[in-house]
């Protein structure tokens, strides 16, 4: 028999933040949300991490899950907690990064996703959750090769 706790837990998420460096520029990976909260938002692939993985599986999982795309070097970026980033309940979700030179995977939605889009970095739409913080971070980090 599992163990459980009296007390309240948060869930905890993945997100997959996928740049891709061409010759016009650089773009950002998007799927437009199929379900609320935020839908028809543009957000960053992500979702629930399942009790049978690890964080890095999870993000690979959604990222293939919702965009088709998969074989992605990802790397941790950092784990937001604020109290009220998702309006459903306590959530903590690690952000996951990854740049790339013209990658020859093509995009598809599935999954929770609607759509999935490229968009240059200078034209991003207004991105749901807490995304708009997350980009701005990693685009200011002293690692971003951007």
């Amino acid at each position: 028999m599992p163990y459980t706790y009296d007390y309240p837990r948060p869930a905890v998420t993945v997100d997959v933040v996928l740049f891709n460096k061409t010759s016009t520029g650089v773009h950002c990976l998007l799927i437009q949300r199929k379900n609320a909260p935020f839908k028809g938002d543009w957000a960053f692939p992500g979702g629930f991490l399942d009790m049978n993985e690890t964080l890095i599986e999870a993000a690979m999982r959604e990222l293939k899950e919702e965009t088709g795309i998969a074989n992605i070097n990802l790397q941790q970026f950092k784990t937001y907690d604020a109290i009220n980033r998702d309006p459903r309940h306590r959530t903590l979700s690690t952000v996951f990064v990854a740049i790339t030179d013209n990658i020859n995977q093509v995009a598809k939605a599935a999954d929770d996703a609607q759509d999935v889009k490229w968009w240059p970095i200078s034209q991003m739409p207004l991105l749901a959750f807490d995304h708009q913080q997350i980009l701005d971070e990693i685009l200011k980090s002293k690692n971003s090769t951007l």
